[in-house]
Formats: C-alpha cells, structure tokens, sequence
C-alpha cells in the first residue's frame, strides 16, 4: 500500500464516523485555539509596545528624583515639596555635549484645554474599526527646549520649544499630530491661540506621528509647553526627567555619572533618586508578559494533553472495530510497517483536521482579545500557526504510536477469528 492510499482509506474512516471524529477533535481543537490565541496576543501586544518604545528613542535614561514630601496644588495637581533639582541636571548634563543629546522633565500636570466649541473636559476616547485613536482628551507634558530630541519626535509644522520660551515663562504650546488632528481637524494649528486652565497659549508647532502609518495611538496625543510656565498651571518641581545619550555605547559611562552627580546634589534624607536605563522597564514587561504566557501556556496544553489521550483512545477503539481487516490484510502479505503507516496517518489527519479547525478559531480569539483588552488588531504570526499545526499533527503521531503497534502486533489468523 503506498502513502496516497493510506491517506484515502484515512479519510474514508475519519468521514464515515464524522460524529465521533469531531468530539475526539474537541481537545485538540480547544488547546490549539488556546495556545494560538494566548502565544498571539501576548507577542502581539509585546510587538505593539515595543514600537512604541522605538518610537520614543532607545538611547533613553530615565532619572527619577522622589520626594517623601507630596502635596496636592489648586488644580489638583501631586506636586513635591521638595527642590526642583531639574535646572541642576540641565546644566550638568549641558556639560556632557560628547556624551548627551538631550535632557528634559516628564512632568505630566492636569489642565483643560479649550479651542472654539471643543473642550478636553468632554471628550471620550473615540476608536475607529481597526481601533485607531480618533479623538480624546490629550496629555499634558512640561518640557524643555531639548524634549524633542528626548522623545524622537519631528517637528511636521511651525517651529519647536525654544530655550527663550523655557527663559521668559511664554505661554507657548507644541501639539503631539493627534491633539492637532483632534482640536483643528485639517486646518493648520500654528498661530492660533488655545486656552489651558483659562489661560491663553499660542500654538506654535505642531509634530509629526512617531508611529507607523495607519495606526494611531496616545503616544500622539499630548499638549507640550515649557517647563517654567507650570508657576502659573501648576504641577510639582519635577520628579522625573529623561537624558537621551548620543550612542548606545554612551550609555552606561552617562548613568554613571549621573549617579555621583545626583549623590552629591540630593538630600537623601527627604529625597530618593535613581538612575536607569529606560529599556529595563521594557525587559522586564517582556519577563512578565513571559511568565504569564508561559502559566496560561501551560493550562492549554493540559488541554492538548487530554485531547491526544482521546485521540489515542479512539484509535484503540478504530483498531478493535478493525481487527478483521487487519487480519485479512497482514494474511494477503501486508507488513507490519504498511499497517503502523496506517494508522499512525489516521491519528495525525485526526489531529491536522482538528488543529485547523483550532487555528481557525485561534485566529478569531486573537483578533476579539486584542479589540477587547487591547484595542489593537493582533493577527497571528506565521510561526504561531505553522508551530501550532506542527503540533497537532505531532500530537497525532505520539498518541497514535501505541494504537498502531498494537494493531501491527495482531497475528493473521487470531484477526481473521475476530467478529
């Protein structure tokens, strides 16, 4: 017998009892669905993050400086009661020109903007089908004349934050491309005035998208204005700021530095500071993300298990109900190796068929997933689906060694007897 008839009498027998081939599938086809949706998801959403912290820049220090000291302004505002220790590291790190690119705060503060009718305090966050951010309430970021570079973006229109603007307190605001797309539509922002907490800013640039074209996110989404301005928004003395290096290789003798500059300068008595990489925190989500695929990873495959158990048992059942065609087989001259063929092709179509089956509805879990929880369209990768059918038909093959032995073992005349 040669490969193509065993695939043929497989499917014959896999056909004539479709009933019991879909419920010995179901194992199979729940755990395929399983992995394929869980190993998705989490690679997708580590993709997604990933390009976004590309888009923020690699050669990324973070230094945050925390005060044990927190009060609450009259805008609502966290703020420290501490130094403000940026004008320090902004000088220091101006010294480092060989080694530094840029240094700015990240303080982020609470403010309504206002444009014409559109107010941030009324809007929702408004996704499109492919969950691209349409509109919503922006961000709003202190910064300094360098935040541009500490963040990797582009100016698209107008002109950047200056250091004047930093010097003189201007009332002076740069749009993230979707604050703009959602306050002037298509309508160029520059020149025009803005209110932030009733004050008048005038918009004086806009920047480009850091993402890919096609996708939208918050990353997008923000209102930067000089650091010096928060004396009348408010906000706190600033805590966390970002040193971007020149090269990557730059990057350790700088939070080195850093580090011995911020000892001498903090009063750790009432200040905690530290200095790190900023793709740490990245490792570390992927560590996370790791284990927690590796936990629901391995649930689906106790459900994989239990599905070639089946698998295994209706073969057995398959070899019992045709032991006497096996008998007549192996008395006409069949080898042994033709009957293990046989029926190990049948485990593994039984098992193909159903890590189809799962793989098709993997698919589907990945894209409800990744709208439900993450608001992204997450496709499976090729690898996922090509491992995922690997799988199965592997499994097919594990758990129909045992029913194929057992039924090669069978001796021509005791099969014949069989009724």
């Amino acid at each position: 017998m040669n490969i193509r008839q065993a695939f043929k009498m497989a499917w014959k027998s896999i056909w004539g009892k479709k009933g019991r081939a879909v419920l010995t599938m179901l194992g199979i086809i729940i755990g395929i669905a399983s992995v394929m949706t869980i190993v998705s998801a989490i690679s997708g959403y580590a993709d997604k993050m990933m390009e976004q912290f590309e888009a923020m820049g690699t050669n990324r220090i973070t230094v945050e400086v925390y005060s044990f000291v927190w009060s609450v302004d009259e805008n609502g505002n966290e703020i420290s009661m501490g130094k403000d220790y940026f004008p320090d590291i902004y000088n220091y790190c101006n010294g480092m020109k060989d080694l530094v690119a840029g240094v700015t705060p990240e303080s982020r503060f609470n403010a309504t903007m206002i444009y014409g009718t559109k107010n941030s305090e009324n809007m929702e966050r408004e996704y499109d089908d492919n969950w691209n951010l349409i509109s919503g309430p922006p961000d709003f970021y202190y910064g300094s004349d360098q935040y541009s570079i500490c963040n990797n973006l582009i100016l698209a229109k107008g002109r950047d934050l200056a250091a004047l603007d930093v010097k003189n307190y201007n009332q002076v605001v740069v749009l993230g491309s979707q604050a703009a797309k959602t306050f002037f539509g298509s309508a160029n922002p520059v020149g025009k005035t803005v209110k932030l907490n009733g004050l008048k800013f005038e918009v004086v640039g806009v920047y480009a998208s850091r993402l890919s074209e096609g996708s939208s996110s918050s990353i997008d989404n923000f209102v930067l204005t000089p650091y010096t301005v928060k004396r009348v928004l408010g906000g706190d003395q600033g805590t966390s700021f970002t040193v971007v290096t020149k090269r990557t290789e730059d990057m350790e003798e700088v939070i080195s530095r850093l580090n011995g500059f911020l000892k001498g300068l903090v009063d750790q008595n009432t200040n905690q500071f530290w200095v790190q990489a900023a793709n740490q925190g990245m490792d570390y989500m992927n560590e996370t993300l790791g284990m927690i695929g590796g936990v629901l990873a391995g649930v689906a495959a106790i459900s994989l298990m239990v599905g070639g158990i089946g698998i295994m048992n209706i073969m057995l059942v398959t070899v019992t109900e045709r032991t006497r065609e096996i008998g007549i087989r192996r008395a006409i001259g069949a080898q042994r190796s033709s009957i293990v063929t046989q029926f190990l092709i049948e485990a593994a179509m039984l098992c193909g068929i159903g890590g189809v089956i799962g793989i098709l509805l993997g698919t589907g879990g990945c894209l409800l997933l990744g709208g439900l929880l993450f608001k992204m369209t997450i496709y499976p990768s090729v690898t996922v689906t090509a491992g995922a059918f690997g799988l199965s038909v592997m499994l097919g093959i594990i758990f129909g060694c045992y029913p194929a032995v057992k039924a090669s073992n069978l001796q021509p005349v005791e099969a014949l007897r069989a009724e």
